[in-house]
């Protein structure tokens, strides 16, 4: 009895696991882009306007910024009139040359 059991559970199983694949669909493998191009299109996606950026952009876009040092860049470009260079950012309390570095790249300030 236990071994016509097993072997019915086996085979349906089996059977269902043949199905399921030739029953797949097939799948044409994706053809990446080169690597240069998808990182020219991150870069430019991913560009942070210290002109214009709210508090919440800057700490989600810009590597090593958090809640506090958002709010300071806002609150440094509110008394001081809008950044006229990517360097200005050091101006800011808590802003270092690495962490300018850092994020050099994904600033702009148009």
């Amino acid at each position: 009895m236990r071994r016509t059991t097993f072997s019915s559970l086996c085979f349906a199983f089996l059977a269902t696991v043949s199905l399921a694949t030739t029953a797949a669909p097939a799948v044409k493998p994706e053809v990446a882009a080169p690597l240069a191009t998808q990182m020219t299109k991150v870069e430019q996606a991913s560009k942070v306007n210290l002109n214009s950026a709210d508090a919440e952009t800057l700490r989600r876009d810009l590597f090593g910024i958090g809640a506090a040092k958002a709010k300071a860049i806002i609150a440094y470009r509110e008394s001081n009139g809008p950044f006229s260079a990517v360097d200005e950012l050091l101006e800011v309390k808590g802003i270092g040359k690495a962490l300018l570095e850092k994020n050099r790249d994904r600033l702009q300030l148009n």
